[in-house]
């Protein structure tokens, strides 16, 4: 039988530890015996209220006996500083645990609290898309690949966001039990098994409060003007300054060039005209800014891992 340590973080997001028990307590239900012993594990710090999941009732972080996988819920990162500070207990706890040989295994934001331990420096890691540049930034020496969904590297497992999740459980189920039992699961639980990567559910939503106003400035001409300019040079005749100037300032505080920008307003617009009109792609194109159909086309599938027209047969909202 495995051992697994599920960790309840200050806090965690609730879904994430629900679909956790979820997945194995139903691959439990389907045998006489267990294959998953589970240990729901607090910190005595814990902000928490803590409560019992059905039959798993929450123990101290100490009581955890010799564990062969622990798990790592999504939790709140809003305040990065006080939620690390509310979790050191684990940290500590993790990193003797893995230097023992333990596997570990972050869910969606969960890559945050590894990314504090330190185990995850010069090893491939994912997170929530929409959590990738802050954490990139907060952990330089982690070898973030936003658009994986799941990753393996040296005994520690990670996900993407929200429903990536859910492939991860998979991944562990197939490793720790086998792959029988993870298609009989993905049936179950109605999981598409064979999603590649996550970069089409990210949006394009760069951060205006780094205090920089000319830069913020040159974001807003590159928002209301990157469907009618042809080059940044273009936009750059609104802005009073230096082209070497602003493009110091703008990668300084965006962390992205220009261009790059210029490119993701463009490619979001786009995203949105295909979720919510009925216009042609040659349309789409136009209204976002390009002119060449199949340089469009290739930027898209760049940006967001599927072609225009695959993207609108999964994201265009249909009504009943």
């Amino acid at each position: 039988m495995t051992q697994v340590a599920l960790l309840l973080t200050n806090k965690y997001r609730l879904l994430s530890v629900a679909a956790i028990l979820d997945v194995f307590d139903t691959v439990n239900s389907y045998h006489e015996a267990d294959l998953f012993n589970i240990s729901v594990l607090y910190a005595e710090n814990s902000d928490n209220e803590i409560q019992a999941f059905n039959s798993h009732k929450p123990q101290p972080l100490k009581s955890a006996v010799n564990p062969d996988l622990i798990l790592i819920p999504a939790f709140n990162t809003a305040d990065m500083d006080d939620a690390i500070e509310k979790n050191m207990e684990f940290i500590a706890w993790l990193r003797i645990q893995h230097q023992q040989g333990v596997e570990l295994a972050s869910f969606c934001t969960g890559a945050f609290l590894l990314g504090a331990s330190g185990l995850l420096n010069g090893k491939n890691a994912t997170t929530h898309i929409h959590s990738s540049a802050a954490f990139e930034a907060i952990y330089p020496e982690v070898l973030l690949t936003a658009n994986e969904v799941i990753t393996y590297d040296q005994g520690i497992y990670t996900s993407g966001g929200a429903t990536s999740s859910f492939h991860l459980l998979l991944r562990l189920v197939h490793n720790y039990g086998s792959r029988e039992m993870a298609v009989k699961i993905a049936k179950a639980f109605a999981i598409d098994m064979n999603r590649g990567q996550q970069s089409y559910f990210g949006t394009f939503a760069p951060a205006s409060d780094h205090g920089d106003e000319l830069v913020i400035r040159t974001q807003r001409c590159i928002e209301n003007l990157y469907d009618k300019a042809a080059t940044v040079d273009d936009i750059l005749q609104q802005i009073p300054a230096s082209r070497r100037n602003i493009e110091r300032r703008f990668k300084l505080a965006t962390g992205i060039t220009m261009i790059e920008y210029l490119q993701k307003t463009r490619i979001e617009a786009a995203k949105k005209l295909l979720e919510q009109t009925n216009q042609s792609i040659l349309e789409i194109m136009l209204n976002s800014g390009y002119n060449d159909l199949k340089a469009f086309r290739q930027l898209f599938k760049r940006s967001s891992g599927m072609t225009p027209k695959d993207y609108r047969d999964r994201f265009r909202a249909r009504v009943a």
